[in-house]
C-alpha cells in the first residue's frame, strides 16, 4: 500500500459514458464478489483496492451478500475506504446490489420493497456510508410486480440513499419494462450488469439492442468465464485455481477436451494479436461502444494490472471476428 503512487491515477484509463447520463465509468471496474470476506487476507484486498485506484479504476461493484461470511466483502470495503481513501470519496463509484439470499425468513431475498429497504440501509451500515452511487436489483423476481421492485429502487434515489439505480441479470423482455417503468417515476435506468463473455452471448439476443434504444449503459461480469478464458488450465490444473480450490461455480466438468481444444485457438488468435488470452477475453466485450465498463475480479495485484493491457488494443478486424466466432462455434 505504501509504495503506491496515487498521482497520476488518471493519465491512461479509458472513461466511457453510461448510456444517456452523465457518469462516466473507468473502461475496467473491480469486482468484490470474491477476496474481499472475512475469509480473506485484509492486507491483500487492500492492496488490490489501492492497486485499481491508482491506475484509475474509480468503480468498485459489491452486493449485500459478497463474502464470505456474506456481508462481510462490503465490512472489508468499507474499512478499507475509511482507513486509506476516506478523502477521494467523491472520485470513487461504489454499487451493491440485493436481490439474492442475504437472511433467513421471507423477506431475506428476492425483490419486495420490504427486502430492497432493509437490504440497502444494512449495505450502507456496514461500509459506513451515507450513500451508494448506484444500487441494483440483482435478480428478477416472479412473485413480485416488477412495479414495486422499481418503485422501490426510485425510492432509494428520492430518499438520497443511492445516485442511480441499475438492474442485474434481466433478459430483454423484462429489461424493457424495468426501463419503461422507472422513465415514469421519474428515475431512469443508468445500467444493466448481465453475466457476458465469448463463452456466455445470450445478450446478444435481444439484450443489447434494448439496452442502446433506452440509453442504458451495461457493464458485463465473468468476463473470462470463470477462469476459462485464460491460458492457466491449457497446461493441468494450477493448485491455486478456482477449479482445484473451490468448485462450486467451476469444476473439471468444465474442462472437457473440446472445452480446452477451444481455449487453445482463441490463445492463438491473443498470441497473433499479441495479447494474453484474458486480455483478448476484455478487449473482445469492450469493441462493442455498448459496454460501459468490463467488470474484472482479481485475487492478486499482478491481475489487475494484468488486465489493465487489454485496454491496449481493443480494435478487431473482420478476420478475426470471424475466426472467434468459427473456433466459438467448434468450427475453427
Amino acid at each position: 500500500m505504501n509504495n503506491i503512487d496515487l498521482k497520476n491515477r488518471y493519465e491512461s484509463m479509458i472513461y466511457r459514458r453510461c448510456g444517456n447520463s452523465g457518469l462516466k465509468l473507468p473502461a475496467l471496474s473491480l469486482g468484490l464478489w470474491h477476496n474481499f470476506g472475512h475469509v480473506n487476507v485484509y492486507e491483500n484486498s487492500k492492496n488490490l483496492i489501492a492497486t485499481a485506484f491508482s491506475k484509475g479504476i474509480t468503480h468498485f461493484d459489491l452486493a449485500n451478500n459478497y463474502g464470505p461470511p456474506p456481508g462481510s466483502a462490503e465490512e472489508t470495503f468499507g474499512k478499507i475506504l475509511k482507513e486509506n481513501f476516506k478523502s477521494y470519496r467523491d472520485e470513487i463509484i461504489i454499487s451493491s446490489k440485493a436481490g439474492y439470499k442475504m437472511w433467513d425468513g421471507p423477506y431475506g431475498e428476492w425483490g419486495s420493497k420490504k427486502y430492497l429497504v432493509s437490504s440497502l440501509d444494512q449495505s450502507l451500515k456496514r461500509m459506513k456510508l451515507d450513500y451508494v452511487d448506484i444500487f441494483y436489483h440483482h435478480r428478477p423476481d416472479p412473485d413480485t410486480p416488477l412495479e414495486e421492485t422499481m418503485a422501490t429502487l426510485s425510492l432509494m434515489v428520492q430518499q438520497g440513499k443511492a445516485l442511480y439505480v441499475g438492474i442485474s441479470n434481466y433478459e430483454a423482455h423484462d429489461a424493457k419494462k424495468a426501463f419503461e417503468l422507472l422513465k415514469e417515476m421519474g428515475t431512469p435506468c443508468l445500467i444493466h450488469q448481465p453475466k457476458y463473455s465469448m463463452f456466455e452471448r445470450w445478450v446478444e439476443n435481444g439484450l443489447m439492442d434494448v439496452l442502446k434504444e433506452n440509453g442504458v449503459g451495461c457493464i458485463p461480469f465473468s468476463p473470462l468465464a470463470q477462469g476459462l478464458l485464460t491460458d492457466k488450465y491449457l497446461h493441468g490444473i494450477p493448485s491455486d485455481s478456482r477449479v482445484a480450490t473451490s468448485g462450486v461455480f467451476l469444476n473439471e466438468k468444465n474442462l472437457t477436451p473440446e472445452k480446452l481444444g477451444i481455449i487453445s485457438k482463441l490463445n492463438d488468435v491473443a498470441k497473433s494479436r499479441n495479447q494474453k488470452l484474458a486480455q483478448m477475453a476484455i478487449s473482445w466485450l469492450l469493441k462493442d461502444e455498448r459496454v460501459t465498463s468490463v467488470l474484472i475480479g482479481a485475487s492478486k495485484p499482478e491481475q489487475i494490472i494484468d488486465s489493465l493491457e487489454g485496454l491496449n488494443n481493443i480494435s478487431f478486424s473482420n478476420e478475426e471476428l470471424n475466426e472467434i466466432d468459427s473456433i466459438l462455434a467448434g468450427r475453427g
